[in-house]
C-alpha cells in the first residue's frame, strides 16, 4: 500500500545526505528516520496472541513521532477527550485564528524557532490585551489554548497559523488566584475583530524584533493584510475535533497517498473552498521537500494553554464551573 513512510524511502536518501553533509536539519532527519522505520521491524518488534486464530503474530514497533501520519491515533483521542472535558458547559466558544502573509511566511520557515515563537506570542498577548479593554470582559481573565498549523488543505503549501479555542467569558480572579466570578460574552462576539487585528500586528512586528528577524521580513509585508478570523463554534466540541488531528500528526495522512513510484508521489487534495477532491503527481524530490518544511524544530511546543488554562494558574476547573454553572443558569 503506498503511503508516506514509502514515499519517503523511495525519494528521501539524497535530501537527507545533504541535509547531514551541511550539518542541519536535525529534526527533520529524525523525524524522517523514524518514519522511514515505523513498523518494519527496524525499531524491534513484539509478539502478540490471537484468540481468535490461537496463533502467536510479530509486529514491528511504531516509532511515535509526533510527525508520523501512521502513529498518533492512540494519543489523539486521549487529547481530544482530556480537551473536550475542559470545554465550559453553558459558555459559547470561539474559534480565533491568527494568520500571516504571503510575505512573512518565508521568514517564518527559514527561522523556525524564533518565528513561531513569536507568533505564539504576538498572537496570545494581542487577544488578551483586546480583551482586557472590551466592556463585558473588563476585569475578567479570558483562559485558552491554542495549536500551532503550518499546512493548509495541500502539503506543497506553507502556511503558518494559530488556532485559539476561546471560551466566551472570563474568569474574576481574587488576589490569590482563585476564581470569584464569571464574565460572559454575547454568543456573538468575543472582541473587536478589527482593533484585534491591529494589535496583533504591531505585537508581531515587535515579537520579531525581540528576536532579530524584523530586518529580514521585507517592508511591504506590512502592508499588505492581516487576516484574523473569529468564528463562533458554540460549545466548543467540533472545534476540539477538529483540532485534534493535527496535535499529533502533520500534513499529510497515508490515505490520501495514491501512488509511489521511482519518480513522483501521487496524492489527493481539496482545493480552498471546494469540496472536490483532486489529485497531484509531483516528483519525488518536491514531494520530501514540501513535506520537510512541515516538521517542528526538536522540542517546540506546538499546543499552547493561558490565562486561567496555564498549568501556572492557580484557578481551578472545578471551581470555575460552578462559578460559570450559578452565573450562566
Amino acid at each position: 500500500m503506498p503511503s508516506v513512510a514509502l514515499a519517503l524511502r523511495q525519494h528521501a536518501t539524497e535530501f537527507l545526505n545533504r541535509l547531514k553533509a551541511m550539518n542541519r536539519g536535525v529534526a527533520i532527519r529524525k523525524a524522517f528516520g523514524a518514519i522511514m522505520r515505523c513498523r518494519t521491524g527496524e525499531l524491534g518488534g513484539v509478539h502478540w496472541g490471537c484468540t481468535k486464530c490461537e496463533r502467536s503474530h510479530w509486529v514491528g514497533r511504531s516509532c511515535g513521532n509526533r510527525h508520523c501520519p501512521t502513529c498518533g491515533h492512540d494519543k489523539t483521542q486521549k487529547w481530544l477527550e482530556g480537551q473536550s472535558k475542559k470545554l465550559l458547559a453553558g459558555v459559547p466558544h470561539f474559534l480565533v485564528t491568527f494568520t500571516v502573509p504571503r510575505e512573512l511566511r518565508e521568514v517564518l520557515r527559514t527561522y523556525q524557532r524564533a518565528g513561531y515563537e513569536a507568533l505564539f506570542q504576538a498572537s496570545s498577548q494581542a487577544l488578551m490585551a483586546v480583551a482586557s479593554k472590551t466592556k463585558s470582559l473588563q476585569g475578567s481573565q479570558l483562559g485558552f489554548f491554542g495549536v500551532l498549523h503550518t499546512w493548509g488543505r495541500d502539503p506543497e503549501v506553507y502556511h503558518p497559523h494559530v488556532h485559539y479555542l476561546v471560551p466566551g467569558g472570563g474568569a474574576e480572579l481574587d488576589s490569590g488566584g482563585k476564581v470569584i466570578a464569571w464574565k460572559s460574552t454575547s454568543s456573538n462576539f468575543l472582541v473587536n475583530h478589527q482593533a484585534l487585528i491591529r494589535v496583533y500586528k504591531a505585537k508581531l512586528a515587535d515579537a520579531l524584533r525581540a528576536v532579530n528577524l524584523y530586518q529580514k521580513v521585507s517592508p511591504s509585508a506590512w502592508t499588505k493584510k492581516f487576516v484574523v478570523d473569529i468564528q463562533g463554534v458554540d460549545d466548543g466540541r467540533s472545534a476540539v475535533a477538529y483540532l485534534a488531528p493535527y496535535v499529533h500528526r502533520v500534513a499529510l495522512s497515508d490515505h490520501r497517498i495514491k501512488a509511489v513510484d521511482e519518480s513522483s508521489v501521487t496524492y489527493q487534495y481539496k482545493p480552498k473552498q471546494s469540496q472536490r477532491v483532486l489529485s497531484r503527481t509531483v516528483s519525488g524530490e518536491a514531494f520530501v521537500k514540501s513535506f520537510a518544511q512541515h516538521i517542528l524544530p526538536t522540542g517546540f511546543r506546538k499546543v499552547r494553554y493561558y490565562g486561567w488554562m496555564a498549568s501556572n494558574s492557580k484557578a481551578k476547573l472545578e471551581e470555575l464551573r460552578m462559578v460559570v454553572w450559578f452565573s450562566v443558569g
